[in-house]
């Protein structure tokens, strides 16, 4: 860590040392929110539900302009915009009394997170590069997990749905947040540049989206990145609970604890982990995250085996904390190689493209799930999940076939230099 801290450059130190007070607002409220729009404003479950999914879908929609934006703007204006948004979008949920007005502020919120995910990425590989860059990516999943997972712990113990005035404290608490990442943008980070100079001369001309997509290693990055989100995270708010509550019959207090379980490992393991993968093949590190990825959905469907039980328990328990381990391996590679394939001039389309499978991804895996764990049919869920793992090491045994050998965490060949006699 301290090799790491030392080679950062300055505008590196500022952006990483406020990443978990940053996203202790998001921690706060993430968990709950549901909870909020259902138990205390009384909204039908179904039409809370719906309205969870606006965030994600906005998201989706803005990332392909936003990343256009980065490219035009720079990152450091887009980020500034989102994070207004994201302030007004957290001020007006806390006080949502109507499902109008909590749609209107969730696609604020919305708006936020669909500039957020490249223009961050892209401020971080302007000011980092190289194997350092793979390190940053993995230490700042560490620390936002962290961040997440204490807020989720401080929320659970301070809301309570017979006092209203609790979740409009966190809501605001996360409105606040924002002012942090706003000040450094706006201070600190101020001169840092993420798009090219237009009246400059460039050896590289920038891309078009779909000029980007026709590159073989991009689009089969891209399709990699939905897999591993379908089957991943897209199915830690949906899939996971469902199963474990239905089929393996924990209690919540159980869920709850594993994804302490998750944020723990993580936390614990990511520093390690970096060490491990540096100077190997990110996509030989993908294939080794696929097996672990399949096995913890293993674990998972054992559950089911002996329900209610202790067993039953510590095997939901297991699978978070094997899928996390696996989660760090998955983070520092895929935005590394998105990055370094990426030119200056187009980067922020390049990071757009990855966010819009990733929120593509977390879109699709919850519905896919609840449409297998509706029909009663929990053991092909299982199936499909570790089918899945299977296809992402597939894919990413294509992607390196495809891949530049710097982009694929190695250091370029040298080229032998010859001379006359």
């Amino acid at each position: 860590m301290r090799t790491f801290w030392a080679a950062l450059p300055t505008p590196g130190r500022w952006l990483l040392s406020t990443v978990a007070i940053q996203t202790l607002g998001r921690g706060l409220t993430l968990p709950f929110t549901i909870i909020y729009l259902h138990e205390v404003r009384g909204f039908d479950l179904g039409v809370s539900g719906a309205l969870m999914s606006v965030i994600a879908i906005t998201g989706l929609v803005v990332t392909g302009p936003g990343g256009t934006l980065i490219d035009r703007y720079g990152a450091r204006r887009v980020l500034l915009a989102g994070l207004v948004a994201m302030i007004a979008g957290c001020t007006l949920l806390a006080f949502a009394t109507s499902p109008t007005v909590a749609a209107i502020a969730l696609v604020l919120i919305g708006v936020n997170f669909g500039v957020s995910w490249p223009g961050f990425n892209a401020l971080i590989a302007t000011i980092v590069s190289g194997e350092l860059r793979q390190q940053y990516f993995g230490v700042n999943f560490a620390l936002v997990n962290l961040g997440i997972g204490v807020g989720g712990i401080i929320g659970g113990f301070f809301i309570d749905v017979h006092r209203p005035e609790t979740f409009t404290a966190i809501f605001l608490i996360d409105a606040v947040s924002s002012l942090i990442p706003m000040a450094l943008l706006l201070g600190p980070l101020r001169h840092v540049r993420t798009h090219a100079d237009p009246s400059a001369e460039h050896e590289t001309e920038a891309e078009g989206y779909r000029q980007i997509l026709r590159r073989p290693a991009v689009l089969w990055l891209t399709l990699l990145t939905f897999l591993a989100v379908f089957i991943g995270y897209g199915q830690m708010e949906g899939g996971f609970p469902a199963f474990a509550r239905q089929v393996s019959g924990v209690s919540t207090q159980v869920i709850g604890f594993a994804f302490a379980v998750n944020t723990a490992v993580i936390v614990l393991l990511q520093f390690a982990v970096l060490k491990l993968i540096t100077g190997r093949r990110r996509t030989r590190v993908m294939q080794v995250m696929t097996l672990i990825w399949g096995f913890s959905w293993v674990l998972l469907g054992l559950t089911g085996l002996l329900p209610e039980s202790l067993a039953a328990a510590i095997g939901v328990l297991l699978f978070m904390g094997v899928f996390a381990f696996g989660e760090t391996m998955l983070q520092p590679t895929v935005p590394a190689i998105c990055n370094d394939l990426a030119s200056d001039r187009s980067r922020g389309r390049y990071n757009a493209i990855n966010a819009a499978a990733f929120q593509g991804g977390a879109i699709a895996g919850p519905i896919a799930a609840g449409l297998l764990l509706g029909e009663g049919r929990q053991m092909w869920f299982i199936v499909a999940m570790v089918a899945g793992s299977v296809l992402i090491c597939v894919l990413a045994i294509a992607l390196e076939r495809r891949l530049p050998v710097a982009a694929n965490g190695l250091a370029a060949p040298a080229v032998a230099e010859t001379g006359a006699a």
